[in-house]
């Protein structure tokens, strides 16, 4: 990697509006937060509606909410209020980004539409997540992760054969719309830096997810063929997928080429299968799938999972042991790759989190800020980004322009 600048996080130069609720906003503005970027979160009079999500509590913090809102400071306001309303729109001014997720057309009926604020300032950029887009038959409905990964057919290939469909074990309709929206907000920065005009961005979930579909939405565009439940198993590469071994974990298999073919022939001490001309190539495998998948189940069942990890290893066969969660955590933690990090609560205590996985020259890995406590940033928002004193402050608190924690007790 190139030398920078100790401490130069890419981001620490631009101010972030964060208007977001529940996850695939914050997630962006968590991984924008992360490479430097001062985020400022508005939040109602409640808070963020993640901050009381079941069962996980640390002091009273949601689990959810400390997932996604590390490294950044919080305003409470109500937007129903003239004050609070003015107040937001001050920011916007100050503002390098603003995000939401807003339903479409919220925003504007609340005074605050993001096109007025754009045109006033052509810096500006905005970036608006919603399940269906700002434009479109489909823009006021309401969308959550689950709903997404259905219309989008991501859960019509997700689950056995056979059996009912399944939604993805993690939130994948919220996180990837949140990465794209990410992806957005650099490009658009770095266009502003070559032409000083900011953008209006539009990220739809139900868009991401069809995006995400890669090869499967060609396989029904080109092929003309609906994918089914995929399980473990793979369309196209039948030697791609998991099996269980005689100990009763599972390993993933994943051999694409001919010499990892042959190398796990070798592995299952089955080289006849080489010759076999049923399995001459990787078309004739996926024709003859079943058979060969009788065959290397047998094969699997006679010996525990980590033998075989240390078997196909030894013929450069890709392999994995089929992990849990904290399994995958604890392996995490002590590889060398900053993966877990801890970072101190309000209240003193250390709390592991998975920490920032983009690394880049010149980014220290330092102790992450814990998620703030609901408005318990007003004042020093109000100082850095508005210059304003400490008796307009006090002033704008007792007109309700945003709630302290103070009030809130």
């Amino acid at each position: 990697m190139n030398d920078h600048p100790a401490d130069s996080d890419p981001l620490s130069s631009y101010r972030v509006l964060d208007m977001t609720t529940f996850l695939s906003g914050p997630f962006c503005t968590q991984v924008l937060a992360d490479l430097g970027a001062d985020v400022v979160k508005i939040e109602p009079p409640t808070g963020d509606s993640s901050r009381h999500i079941p069962p996980h509590f640390v002091e009273s913090d949601s689990a959810y909410f400390l997932a996604n809102n590390r490294n950044k400071r919080s305003v409470s306001v109500d937007l129903k209020s003239p004050d609070g309303r003015n107040l937001v729109s001050r920011l916007i001014t100050q503002a390098d980004v603003v995000i939401d997720n807003y339903r479409p057309g919220v925003l504007a009926r609340l005074q605050l539409n993001p096109l007025d604020f754009c045109k006033k300032d052509s810096r500006l950029i905005w970036a608006s997540i919603s399940g269906f887009g700002q434009t479109g038959p489909a823009r006021d409905r309401p969308a959550y992760d689950m709903i997404v990964q259905a219309e989008s057919g991501v859960m019509s290939l997700t689950g056995e054969l056979d059996r009912p469909s399944v939604r993805l074990g993690i939130p994948a309709g919220d996180t990837v719309a949140g990465l794209y929206a990410t992806i957005a907000v650099n490009a658009a920065l770095a266009d502003r830096e070559r032409t000083g005009r900011g953008r209006m961005i539009d990220v739809s979930m139900l868009d991401c997810q069809l995006a995400m579909l890669s090869y499967q939405s060609a396989y029904a565009l080109i092929g003309g063929v609906t994918p089914g439940h995929q399980g473990a198993r793979h369309d196209s590469i039948p030697t791609y997928r998991s099996f269980s071994a005689g100990d009763g974990r599972e390993v993933v298999i994943t051999a694409n080429t001919e010499r990892m073919w042959q190398g796990l022939c070798r592995a299952v001490e089955r080289t006849e299968l080489c010759s076999d001309p049923r399995f001459s190539s990787g078309e004739l495998r996926l024709e003859n799938r079943d058979a060969l998948w009788e065959i290397l189940e047998a094969a699997f069942l006679q010996r525990a999972a980590e033998d075989w990890i240390s078997i196909l290893e030894k013929e450069d066969v890709p392999v994995a042991l089929i992990k849990s969660v904290p399994e995958a955590l604890k392996d995490a933690q002590h590889s060398d790759r900053g993966m877990i990090t801890s970072m101190k609560s309000r209240h003193g205590s250390a709390i592991d989190v998975v920490g920032n996985p983009i690394k880049m020259s010149g980014i220290t890995c330092k102790t992450p800020s814990y998620p703030p406590a609901l408005g318990g940033d007003a004042a020093s928002v109000m100082k850095d980004w508005l210059n304003i004193s400490e008796s307009e402050i006090q002033q704008m608190s007792a007109n309700g322009a945003f709630l302290s924690p103070s009030a809130r007790t």
